[in-house]
C-alpha cells in the first residue's frame, strides 16, 4: 500500500513475540544524515518500546545507501545478531542515480538476508522531494524507522 494511504507508525503489536533477548544491527546512511537520524530514533524507541535490551541495539553508520547492503552484511554475518535494520533516505535529483541506488540496495538487502537467512529489513526512504522525505520521517505519513523495527520483530516471530 502506497504511504500517501497508511500512515508508517500505525501498526498492531498484538502478535509480537519477547524480544527482550534478541540482538538489532541498525545501519543507517550518513547522507541525509539529518533525516536518518529521526529514522534511527524511531526505529531505536521503537525497539526499545517493544521489550528491546538497549545493549542489544546496535547502531553502524555508512557513508550512504548504497553502503547500507555492505554494512548490513557486515552485522548479519555475526550469529548473535538476530536482525539487521537498514535505513537510508534518497532523493530523486537532476539525474538517474537514484534508480540505480534504489535498484541495488533493495537487491543488495535482499541478498544479504537470503544468505544469511535472518531478517534484513528495507527501511530506505525513495522520494522525489526533501519535503516528502521528512513526511515520511516523522511527519504527516509517519517514521519509516518505526515501520522497520516494526518489520524487524514481526519477522523474528515469523
Amino acid at each position: 500500500m502506497a504511504t500517501a494511504l497508511q500512515n508508517l507508525s500505525d501498526y498492531d503489536a498484538s502478535s509480537f513475540i519477547d524480544i527482550s533477548e534478541k540482538r538489532f544491527g541498525l545501519v543507517v546512511a550518513d547522507w541525509n544524515r539529518e533525516i536518518t537520524d529521526v529514522l534511527s530514533a524511531g526505529a531505536y524507541e521503537t525497539l526499545l518500546k517493544h521489550g528491546a535490551n538497549p545493549d542489544n541495539i546496535f547502531r553502524n553508520t555508512v557513508p550512504g545507501s548504497f553502503e547500507l547492503t555492505l554494512g548490513a552484511q557486515f552485522l548479519a554475518q555475526h550469529e548473535e545478531m538476530n536482525a539487521v535494520i537498514c535505513l537510508g533516505v534518497v532523493i530523486q535529483g537532476e539525474t538517474k542515480h537514484d534508480d540505480y541506488i534504489c535498484h541495488a540496495v533493495a537487491q543488495g538487502i535482499t541478498n544479504v538476508a537470503l544468505k544469511f537467512n535472518k531478517p534484513v529489513i528495507f527501511g530506505l526512504v525513495t522520494t522525489n522531494t526533501l519535503e516528502q522525505a521528512w513526511d515520511r520521517a516523522g511527519g504527516k505519513h509517519g517514521n519509516k524507522g518505526v515501520e522497520a523495527a516494526v518489520a524487524a520483530i514481526q519477522m523474528l516471530g515469523f
